[in-house]
């Protein structure tokens, strides 16, 4: 097991704690976490583009002319997908463009995410978050102490906490908070450093216990 110091928001370290090896050392399979966060990715694309083929195209219910004798080629509807202000060949349609992964798969890449985060020294785990009221400055504070840039949060489930923390960090850039239920690889990723409580730890563990 990885020893971790834990600090609180003043930074001043309060003791350590012994990660789990088995979520926070997982070797790290880059094809896998790739397949994962392309999968996220892919769920938030909206697929609402849209072209007109010859079916939707308003106009053209005459012949432009007929068939023979004009010595011009042959027509038989100016909305042809060859003439101006006609329809579309092979234009996108409207699409859904998520594909299911196997939750066994979700779970190990959450892992090697995580495990990512040890090996690379940018985890930094805290005994709580708390704030007096709902406070920007204070929570830049925090951020600024610890030197950090862009930054993932993640805490247990606490509902007045959490909307506390959650509207106090939402206008920093760089920085999100994000509690346990809702946390994926591709944000993990995404973010340079993990801070993470005590009890998200905790949490992290019945998560994967299950």
């Amino acid at each position: 097991m990885a020893s971790v110091t834990i600090y609180n928001q003043e930074k001043v370290s309060t003791g350590s704690i012994e990660l789990p090896s088995s979520i926070f050392e997982v070797q790290v399979r880059p094809e896998i976490i790739n397949l994962v966060v392309r999968s996220i990715r892919a769920s938030k694309r909206s697929g609402t583009h849209s072209t007109k083929t010859r079916a939707f195209v308003s106009g053209g219910g005459a012949k432009p002319w007929k068939q023979k004798g004009t010595g011009r080629a042959r027509a038989g509807s100016n909305r042809s997908p060859l003439w101006r202000g006609g329809a579309v060949i092979f234009g996108p349609s409207p699409r859904d463009y998520s594909f299911k992964v196997n939750k066994k798969v979700k779970a190990l890449a959450m892992k090697m995410a995580l495990s990512s985060r040890v090996e690379a020294q940018s985890l930094i785990v805290l005994d709580t978050i708390a704030l007096p009221k709902i406070s920007t400055k204070s929570f830049v504070e925090i951020v600024k102490r610890f030197e950090l840039s862009t930054t993932l949060i993640v805490d247990a489930i606490d509902a007045d906490t959490n909307t506390m923390l959650s509207l106090s960090s939402r206008n920093i850039p760089g920085v999100l908070y994000t509690t346990v239920d809702k946390l994926n690889v591709y944000e993990i990723i995404k973010h340079k450093h993990l801070v993470i409580t005590q009890k998200a730890i905790t949490a992290l563990q019945e998560r994967f216990a299950e």
